[in-house]
């Protein structure tokens, strides 16, 4: 079946290296969906803003595309323990589709562009491809006593995050909260567990030096990229 691209998500990373690994993990973290010219029109979004959070359809179009594996390295279970692939989230799958909730923030018009949603909570990489948007119906979409499988286990899990004032000061005030949190959720590969190892990630227009150890996470370095 061929899917059409209606739309694009502008995030806060160019890289995958740091996308939290389900949506709604860190609230703070800022979406910008922009349509694709065919499918900016007001008329399909008329009654999209009396709902809270919106369903996106789309692609990991970030990942190399192999042959797909019937067992997948959960990065919460440490990346030791194999599970099967359709009782996991993993991006290494048959077809490359993702599947997110988050909170629709508002709707507006830009001269030029058209409608653009934003949207808050997001776990994509920016430029990724979007191939559908459905509300999320709270009455249906939130199952009462459904069971979490072994992600209940490790849903609590996170890494103690130390960042010296001075660093800080160097991130823009509206996004330190989102960065403390996405450090928090823990961004290395999960076979990665080396104290020693310096680790960065882009964030924004930032490169965030770090390192963990007996689950603490230090922030060495900030520097500002520089993208001329």
């Amino acid at each position: 079946v061929y899917m059409k691209r209606i739309a694009v998500i502008h995030t806060d990373f160019p890289e995958k290296f740091g996308v939290p690994r389900q949506s709604g993990l860190v609230p703070g973290l800022m979406g910008e969906i922009v349509f694709e010219k065919e499918y900016a029109v007001w008329e399909a979004f008329r009654g999209l803003e009396d709902y809270s959070h919106i369903w996106l359809l789309w692609e990991f179009n970030k990942i190399d595309k192999t042959d797909w594996s019937p067992t997948v390295r959960p990065p919460r279970l440490g990346g030791e323990k194999r599970m099967g692939v359709f009782a996991t989230r993993s991006p290494f799958r048959p077809n490359s589709i993702g599947l997110s909730v988050v909170k629709l923030e508002k709707i507006e018009s830009r001269p030029g562009v058209g409608p653009v949603i934003t949207v808050s909570g997001v776990d994509l990489v920016d430029g990724t491809p979007i191939y559908d948007i459905k509300p999320y119906l709270p009455h249906v979409d939130a199952v009462e006593g459904a069971k979490g499988g072994f992600s209940e286990k490790v849903k609590d899990y996170a890494l103690q995050v130390k960042i010296s004032p001075e660093l800080l000061l160097e991130i823009s005030e509206d996004k330190r909260e989102a960065l403390i949190k996405v450090l928090s959720e823990d961004p290395r590969p999960s076979y990665q567990d080396d104290p020693t190892r310096v680790y960065g990630m882009n964030f924004s227009v930032y490169n965030v030096k770090f390192m963990v150890d007996s689950g603490v996470l230090v922030v060495t370095n900030i520097e500002k990229i520089n993208n001329t």
